[in-house]
């Protein structure tokens, strides 16, 4: 017989990111690190599993092959849909999101084995601050991370910083799952779609019909004076 090792429910956090990590004028201005917090049952799942399957059964030439969402890719009327179901399913401020500058960030900080966990630490401490009731662990659950080559550096950086970070007690774990397996992935990439949308091109259409899911929008850098480049 199982028994759990807590009475406090999981919390599951799925993260995704916006931008890359080119710190010159060439790359991206903002990067945008978002989560999405949920508890179970994920009931918008079911939904967007029965709206993929009703895509793949239309009729339409050419026919659609749906296997997952992914904002930046799906058509405008996909893209729609899931920000009207995203407004009507996700509970209000699940999400937050840190927003960096990334001409304030200090030479020291700009490699991606440092950027990266920091960044993380300040959205999953906020995340968790904020938590509507107790947890009893917390689940992370990202895309698989950005920069290969420098993986295992990454990795080692989000344990060491989670671990200074992190309120003490709560036990935690953290996954990096292809954006494929899971709709928690997927829901977390259209939210910071919308919001590195917002910041990078100061398009906010998408976003305003999300915005009452977003808690925070954390300008990290905002009161930074000085440019790197």
């Amino acid at each position: 017989m199982l028994v759990p090792c807590s009475a406090l429910p999981t919390l599951y956090i799925f993260l995704d990111e916006g931008g890359n990590f080119d710190f010159s004028p060439s790359g991206s201005k903002f990067f945008t690190l978002s989560c999405v917090s949920l508890y179970r049952p994920f009931t918008l799942h079911t939904e967007l599993d029965s709206y993929k399957y009703d895509l793949i059964e239309h009729r339409i030439m050419p026919r659609i092959e749906m296997e997952f969402f992914h904002c930046a890719d799906d058509n405008r009327y996909v893209r729609g849909k899931i920000f009207t179901m995203l407004h009507a399913s996700v509970p209000s401020a699940s999400v937050d999101s840190v927003i960096v500058e990334k001409r304030k960030t200090g030479p020291a900080l700009q490699p991606p084995e440092k950027f990266y966990p920091k960044m993380l630490g300040y959205l999953l401490r906020y995340a968790l601050e904020k938590a509507s009731q107790g947890v009893g662990e917390v689940v992370v659950i990202t895309d698989n991370l950005p920069v290969a080559k420098k993986r295992n550096a990454i990795e080692k950086g989000i344990k060491t910083t989670l671990a200074d970070m992190l309120p003490k007690g709560v036990p935690y774990r953290m996954m990096h799952h292809s954006s494929r397996s899971h709709y928690g992935l997927q829901i977390a990439d259209y939210f910071n779609w919308a919001i590195y949308r917002k910041w990078e091109h100061g398009d906010d259409t998408s976003y305003a019909t999300i915005q009452s899911q977003i808690r925070s929008e954390f300008d990290i850098f905002k009161s930074g004076q000085r440019n790197y480049y």
